[in-house]
């Protein structure tokens, strides 16, 4: 089974790839989706949270947005959120490979946003970068609710450069042309195994 890593900065569309690869029927294990589930009130890591940090809890559910800030403001905060999360999103995927393995697949893919940046592209056979230009990229980013200029500039600031990305990764999926050229490059990729 090949294992496919499929990454790229915010804005360059890899959610919408990921769409893609499931379209063609490849498995898709979404680390972003994990960790959402994760902090649900009945996800594994809602209750080490709540205790860490009790000021985040609103209704009886995490406060993303207000966990989101609190990280970007303070580094510590950001370590502990990952030491709680990280091992429960690797234990997910860990089981997501299994029983892909299990069901005879050819090829999976983890969407990972940090997969570089965590090394996790060691866990990868193969890396495939959504890639945009800057400025597509920065209209993207900015159409988001609560983007403002600098919490994007925080938030590249934390990740790999896309043109370092670009270097390292198997294959490159453009999503600056438009859907169409995405899927092609996609059902070519998706052709080789």
């Amino acid at each position: 089974m090949i294992i496919m890593g499929l990454t790229g900065s915010i804005g360059m569309g890899k959610s919408t790839a990921a769409g893609m690869f499931r379209y063609l029927g490849v498995p898709v294990h979404d680390a972003d989706a994990t960790s959402h589930d994760l902090m649900a009130p009945k996800g594994a890591a809602f209750d080490l949270i709540a205790q860490t940090f009790p000021d985040i809890i609103t209704n009886g559910q995490i406060d993303r947005k207000l966990l989101s800030k609190k990280a970007f403001a303070d580094p510590g905060v950001l370590r502990t959120l990952e030491k709680i999360l990280h091992p429960l999103i690797r234990a997910a995927e860990t089981r997501f490979l299994h029983q892909q393995r299990s069901l005879g697949r050819h090829l999976v893919v983890l969407d990972i946003p940090l997969l570089f940046e965590t090394g996790g592209e060691k866990r990868c056979d193969i890396v495939a970068v959504v890639s945009a230009p800057a400025f597509i990229q920065r209209q993207r980013v900015m159409r988001r609710e609560g983007m403002t200029p600098s919490k994007f500039s925080a938030i590249l600031s934390k990740q790999m450069p896309d043109h370092d990305k670009r270097q390292r990764a198997d294959f490159i999926i453009p999503t600056g042309l438009g859907r169409a050229v995405a899927f092609d490059h996609i059902c070519a990729i998706c052709a080789q195994f």
